[in-house]
């Protein structure tokens, strides 16, 4: 099993954490706390960690010679006849739980699920009995993304279980897992403003004027902003629409908080939601829900693919929640690239690139409804040159005035 820092466990949901320690078979985990639990986790990691480290504290004031009848116990005693020899003889090391249940190994494509876990496909695209569970934990770990092939061992399913689950991973695209899993974190490798622009091949005035006035790229973090009814997310849809023609991309749709109907509007279109919820869901689970596939993002990314993530909408979201979503938008240098597009009401600070609309223009039927002065992308000469960012700027001086607040790119 690969090792994790502390960091990457206390980032960790407890459920990801039980899942961790079950397989390290630390016992009695689930009476932990999960401060105890991560230091459970790191000593069994290190090796120098046995059963009894992990136990619940209260276990630590119980008499040594409790502790033995305890254990002796547990392996059935010595028989009554036995010698003082045989109560001193080294009891042998039982297997590890994953030793004893490891079967078959299997190999196969992997399928995630909204929840962050997912299945190996044994005959890709189709389900079937055969197919294998993995843990959301175990996802996680090794950063699998949809489309990985990988093989381990695997376990017959347990009571109430239908599938087969998956023991370890030993390899993700014919390369040893362990490899795969300690390459550089998402995080820590170097990022730069974006510079490869998107050009769309579209004759909607709207997408136009985006494209022109304020350019996108790989790596871009937009926010299209405006209140309620100026047509956020009728603009989404169009640059979904423009992208999906795009061959170099990788695009997740993700519906968080918006009205049912909208859920209905979206799907079928040229990308089905990656994830869909409307706002009767509660901001815990619309949190977890775009925390998933911007993980996914950030996983393609990490392995020199372009991603791009559509959010619709961010005001449902703790603020923490917006925040990392919008942040994991970047351009990693000679790497891939993650960028996010996605509806808010205002600007939540530290975007590349800002459309704003104007609820004037928008109430009145006015189309493209964009607010020239307000929006705007910075370094924008990165995308377009020093001539056309030059233009850019006289056109939102002529559109402003020369009055009014700074759009809130920085």
């Amino acid at each position: 099993m690969t090792v994790i820092d502390r960091t990457a466990l206390e980032d960790s949901p407890l459920a990801d954490l039980h899942a961790i320690a079950s397989e390290l078979s630390i016992d009695g985990y689930r009476r932990l706390r999960k401060e105890q639990l991560i230091d459970a986790i790191l000593e069994r990691q290190e090796g120098g960690a046995d059963e009894t480290q992990a136990e619940p504290e209260d276990a630590e004031d119980e008499p040594a010679a409790s502790r033995t009848r305890r254990r002796r116990g547990r392996r059935g005693g010595r028989a009554r006849g036995g010698s003082a020899n045989a109560e001193r003889e080294e009891e042998p090391t039982p297997p590890e739980p994953e030793e004893q249940e490891a079967g078959a190994v299997v190999e196969g494509e992997v399928e995630l699920l909204q929840n962050g876990s997912g299945f190996v496909r044994v005959n890709p695209p189709e389900q079937s009995d055969d197919d294998v569970y993995v843990s959301a934990a175990q996802v996680k770990r090794c950063e699998l993304i949809p489309g990985d092939r990988i093989s381990g061992p695997k376990r017959a399913p347990r009571r109430s279980e239908r599938f087969a689950s998956l023991v370890r991973i030993d390899t993700i695209n014919g390369e040893p897992a362990a490899e795969v899993s300690d390459r550089a974190r998402f995080d820590d490798l170097p990022a730069e403003f974006p510079h490869q622009r998107f050009e769309f091949d579209a004759d909607d005035p709207t997408i136009k004027a985006i494209e022109s006035l304020s350019p996108i790229g790989k790596g871009s973090r937009v926010a299209i902003v405006g209140p309620a009814r100026t047509g956020k997310t009728e603009i989404l849809r169009r640059l979904t629409e423009a992208l999906s023609k795009r061959g170099d991309l990788r695009l997740l749709l993700l519906l968080v908080g918006v009205r049912p109907e909208e859920v209905s509007e979206w799907s079928g279109g040229s990308v089905e939601p990656a994830q869909a919820l409307t706002l009767a869901d509660s901001a815990d689970v619309q949190d977890q829900a775009v925390a998933s596939v911007i993980d996914q993002a950030r996983r393609l990314a990490s392995r020199g693919s372009d991603a791009v993530v559509l959010l619709d909408t961010l005001d449902g979201l703790h603020p923490h929640a917006a925040g990392r979503a919008l942040a994991a938008a970047r351009k990693i240098v000679d790497g891939g690239s993650v960028t996010v597009i996605a509806t808010v009401t205002k600007p939540l600070g530290g975007e590349t690139t800002v459309i704003a609309l104007d609820p004037g223009l928008a109430r009145s039927g006015q189309f493209p409804a964009l607010d020239l002065h307000a929006s705007g992308t910075i370094r924008a000469e990165r995308l377009v040159g020093e001539e056309a960012a030059a233009e850019i700027v006289r056109a939102r001086v002529g559109a402003g005035g020369g009055h009014g607040p700074e759009p809130r790119v920085s």
